[in-house]
């Protein structure tokens, strides 16, 4: 059985909340179980957090056990030299996944530090996006 963990960044706490024309109107936890549920044949774990350290330290804490870490850094994709550093610094590969696409919105979104040591990046399909990555792990 692969062992995932979708970590998410800043602000993602507030799935179902904030600006739901972008993001929808599910919260992440609802989305979780159904995730856990349709993809039952794999150990899915989940780690939010709105502190860039903590980010860095879960990375760190899985990054030479899992098999994936589908990460959704948030802003911090667009601002944290820490948060790539740690993904270029792990074994485990790692997928970036955005809910929105990254590149219809302002112009500092379309940066990444985490892309250049990504596996992959999959962006834009809304929540679905984590559907992708995990299919990416074991298809």
């Amino acid at each position: 059985m692969k062992k995932l963990v979708i970590i998410n960044g800043p602000n993602l706490n507030l799935l179902g909340k904030r600006e739901p024309e972008i993001y929808g109107s599910q919260t992440f936890e609802d989305y979780l179980e159904a995730l856990k549920s349709k993809y039952n044949n794999v150990d899915l774990e989940y780690f939010q957090s709105n502190i860039e350290g903590e980010l860095i330290d879960k990375l760190q804490e899985v990054g030479f056990s899992y098999d994936g870490i589908i990460l959704n850094a948030a802003a911090y994709t667009h601002t944290s030299v820490g948060i790539g550093d740690a993904v270029k610094a792990i074994e485990v590969p790692v997928v970036e996944v955005h809910i929105s696409n990254t590149f219809s919105r302002e112009e500092f979104r379309h940066q990444s530090y985490i892309s250049p040591n990504a596996k992959g990046v999959i962006l834009g399909f809304g929540l679905k996006s984590y559907d992708l990555a995990i299919e990416s792990f074991i298809f």
